[in-house]
């Protein structure tokens, strides 16, 4: 992708050389491309793998609804997210529940706006307070828990959910967001495949609570990864 962006970057930049498309802004627009597809990325994996610790049967389910599916064998794609609801619902509600932005992306008004009484000139900086929805009380039947019935329907089927934000909405939607869908899928379904997250000894709950950044993540934290056909193999008479 990376690739393809920088030809086409370098294409437009020939065809006119007082555009925008220069040296300058294409190493800031790479800049931007990694930074915001790595960290967020890293931020849902540690928060996900800290829910599947405090949730013991909440992972199991999902483990066993893959192996159910998959057996111990064969690649996951997330092509395959369809045929693992449970799976898929869990890993919406740990983008919910833990969203690793203190507040959306900026965007600027490019008109004067009024808005519930309030006016909001041409060229103000807004930040948008995502959160706001993915917590709303009056959108999701628990916002406070770890819940994936959120994504479920009553018979078990995934569900999309217009409140869910985590992405952005509309033309300022994230744009790496169908990458981020694919990556977070395929390490979630592979973890859970070959281990089992288990709390250290003595430990009760691992801390949910953020250090705030503009990009939140947990507080360091240790876990125990057994391999998961080793528990398997353990609990088989």
């Amino acid at each position: 992708f990376i690739v393809i962006f920088i030809s086409h970057f370098k294409h437009q930049s020939r065809n006119d050389p007082n555009s925008t498309y220069n040296e300058d802004n294409l190493a800031q627009c790479v800049f931007d491309l990694f930074t915001a597809g790595t960290d967020t990325t890293f931020a849902t994996l540690i928060w996900a793998l800290l829910l599947l610790a405090n949730h013991p049967q909440i992972q199991e389910k999902v483990q066993k609804e893959i192996e159910d599916v998959f057996g111990f064998s064969g690649s996951i794609s997330y092509q395959d997210r369809k045929k693992l609801p449970y799976t898929n619902a869990v890993i919406h509600e740990m983008q919910r529940i833990k969203y690793f932005l203190l507040y959306g992306a900026p965007r600027q008004s490019t008109k004067d706006v009024k808005m519930r009484g309030y006016h909001i000139p041409k060229g103000t900086i807004i930040f948008p307070d995502l959160c706001s929805v993915l917590l709303d009380p009056g959108q999701w039947e628990t916002p406070e828990e770890f819940n994936p019935n959120h994504f479920l329907d009553k018979v078990g089927k995934f569900i999309t959910r217009e409140e869910f934000l985590t992405f952005g909405i509309g033309q300022q939607a994230c744009v790496g967001e169908q990458l981020a869908r694919i990556e977070i899928f395929i390490f979630v379904t592979s973890l859970l495949r070959a281990f089992s997250f288990q709390l250290p000894e003595g430990v009760k709950e691992l801390s949910q609570a953020p250090v705030v950044k503009f990009l939140m993540h947990p507080y360091p934290y240790k876990l125990c990864a057994v391999p998961h056909t080793a528990i398997k193999h353990i609990e088989t008479p």
